[in-house]
């Protein structure tokens, strides 16, 4: 772990990220058995790239990146973000989570997963979030394998929407103090 650096992606990067974006969310639907949704793959390509530039546009002040770069490879191996929360989590939560800071894009290169990367973004994440003052947080998923790792580390979900992608397909949101988290430096 000791090649990898967190910091704000610069804006030569822009072409890398939207292939690292491309490559993880590809990855996530294959894992997931749906790569035969074209149209939602490409769709949440597009989000992901609409996040970062408006990171880019306004400085992180509507969006704010973090990204794991592997220094040995020169290579971007890790996003996070946060921001406003989604039109989804206001939907799903009838308004109950508009104002609750969102996070999100937490993505790890498929060979750098189960390696402590993600929670290397999240701890990051957090100490943003309290150095900015924010008390609480949210966060969604409708990916199983990552809603497996959400429960782990958050426990229940607070909301959760039963076969909202589909039969046996449910979508979970999660509400979290930032005090509650335990920041873990043992990765």
């Amino acid at each position: 772990m000791g090649n990898i650096e967190i910091r704000r992606p610069l804006q030569e990067e822009r072409t890398e990220l939207y292939q690292f974006f491309n490559n993880v969310i590809r990855d996530t639907f294959e894992k997931e058995g749906i790569s035969n949704l074209y149209d939602d793959i490409e769709n949440e390509i597009v989000q992901k790239k609409e996040l970062l530039e408006r990171d880019y546009n306004s400085k992180g002040a509507e969006r704010f990146f973090w990204i794991a770069v592997d220094k040995s490879k020169n290579r971007i191996i890790g996003s996070i973000e946060y921001g406003p929360s989604s039109q989804l989590i206001a939907v799903c939560t009838q308004g109950k989570l508009k104002d609750v800071v969102e996070v999100g894009t937490v993505f790890v290169h498929p060979e750098y997963q189960r390696q402590g990367i993600g929670t290397l973004l999240l701890n990051v994440m957090f100490i943003t979030l309290e150095g900015r003052g924010f008390t609480e947080f949210c966060l969604d998923s409708g990916y199983s394998n990552a809603q497996k790792i959400w429960r782990k580390k958050f426990g229940e979900p607070d909301f959760l929407m039963k076969d909202y992608w589909g039969k046996g397909k449910d979508h979970m949101i999660w509400k979290r103090g930032c005090s509650e988290i335990q920041i873990n430096f043992n990765l």
